[in-house]
């Protein structure tokens, strides 16, 4: 009898082992005693608001609610999606054939190439780039171009250096800004070239918009529908989960191109049986609330005063950051170590002995591609008393104390 391996080998594409690794990390230094100050994964540390909790204990105490969801229509939440996508950036869509709803982004971004591409077709993603993007390829059996995304191009990618034999054989291009995890940001003008760029050559353009309310100093992230005709050409992912809070509830939808949706939308009725209904009642409250007039600040006002409050306090411990223009992340240069050791410091060693010697967690860049090296990602999810200790910390880290 032949050996079985029981595992398939295209596990091993699935991207980086750091996230286990740095869970491995954490994991021995709360064992040992460490106070663990996690700003490693971006889960949001805040509640939804009372209405939107409400709604959700509201609707989940019903008896009528514990049917498959597909068996309803589940037009009212993409009727309130696409009524927010109106309010909040002009774009009009029709609900019944150009939204689909998610379980959160990262389920639409996770079966898009499954949905979209055949084995052995191509798409050009980021580099550094959110670890589910390549790993979806990896997943349909698509081949990827990287697209790298350097601080001198102000973390763009340069449409020009992509080959035209590239753009011919792309089914897509991925690109998301505001950016997990270097938080820069875009402006229209960017996806008006991007757009005319794969126009011309058939590519499809997905923007992953998780971010959108999470902009700082008074920026508004534009959505790259708000381009003329861009719908014809272009799909664009929306999360609650940041935004609203709901990251644990697992909703989100992808707004655009009526084909691509459709695709996407034909693939997940042969894989889920929709979101539970409960939380779509929830999500409406969330998205109206959005849109009413005495609406709370967005999701974004917390994190830029986080933001203020960390990057002053790793001032003044002498690790000068750039301070983002939005997301709840900092991507942040590696820090002036004063201090050597046997091996050389990159992100990876840095990130370990922060964690084991400080107990505060960060994700080295590797961890989103090779162009990551030499930065780490912070995630701005304690509060300001929390981040005010972890810098303390990492000051006495970098000089060796």
């Amino acid at each position: 009898m032949s050996r079985m391996k029981w595992r398939a080998d295209r596990l091993s594409q699935l991207g980086s082992s750091i996230f286990a690794e740095v869970a491995a990390w954490k994991m021995a230094a709360a064992e040992g005693g460490m106070d663990i100050i996690d700003l490693g994964i971006g889960s949001p540390d805040q509640a939804p608001s009372a209405a939107v909790r409400q709604a959700l204990s509201d609707a989940a105490l019903r008896s009528d609610m514990y049917a498959y969801p597909a068996t309803k229509s589940g037009l009212p939440f993409r009727q309130h999606a696409a009524e927010w996508m109106k309010h909040r950036f002009q774009v009009e869509v029709d609900p019944a054939n150009e939204i689909v709803t998610l379980f959160g982004s990262q389920d639409g971004l996770a079966h898009l190439a499954m949905a979209l591409c055949d084995p052995g077709d191509m798409a050009l993603l980021p580099n550094p780039g959110y670890p589910i993007y390549a790993a979806s390829l990896a997943l349909a059996g698509v081949e990827s171009v990287l697209m790298p995304l350097r601080e001198e191009n102000g973390y763009m990618p340069d449409l020009d250096a992509i080959s035209d034999a590239d753009w011919d054989r792309a089914t897509f291009i991925l690109l998301n800004y505001p950016n997990n995890p270097i938080s820069a940001i875009a402006d229209l003008a960017f996806f008006e070239r991007l757009l005319d760029k794969a126009h011309r050559h058939g590519v499809l353009v997905v923007h992953d918009l998780a971010y959108s309310e999470l902009a700082f100093d008074g920026c508004e992230t534009p959505s790259i529908l708000q381009i003329p005709g861009a719908i014809e050409q272009a799909v664009e992912f929306h999360s609650l989960s940041k935004s609203f809070n709901m990251a644990g509830c697992r909703i989100g939808f992808m707004v655009g191109n009526k084909t691509a949706v459709g695709a996407l939308r034909e693939l997940k009725a042969n894989i889920d049986y929709g979101i539970f209904d409960p939380i779509q009642e929830a999500g409406i409250i969330a998205l109206q609330e959005a849109m009413a007039s005495n609406a709370a600040p967005k999701a974004g006002k917390l994190y830029e005063q986080r933001r203020n409050t960390f990057i002053a306090a790793l001032a003044v411990e002498g690790w000068i950051v750039a301070p983002p223009k939005a997301t709840m992340f900092i991507w942040a240069k590696l820090p002036p170590m004063q201090w050597s050791m046997d091996e050389p410091w990159n992100s990876r060693r840095i990130s370990q002995e922060m964690l084991r010697r400080t107990g505060v967690v960060v994700v080295p860049g590797e961890a989103f591609g090779s162009e990551g090296e030499g930065y780490v990602r912070i995630a701005l999810v304690e509060s300001e008393e929390r981040l005010r200790e972890a810098a303390r910390r990492i000051g006495s880290f970098i000089r060796g104390q």
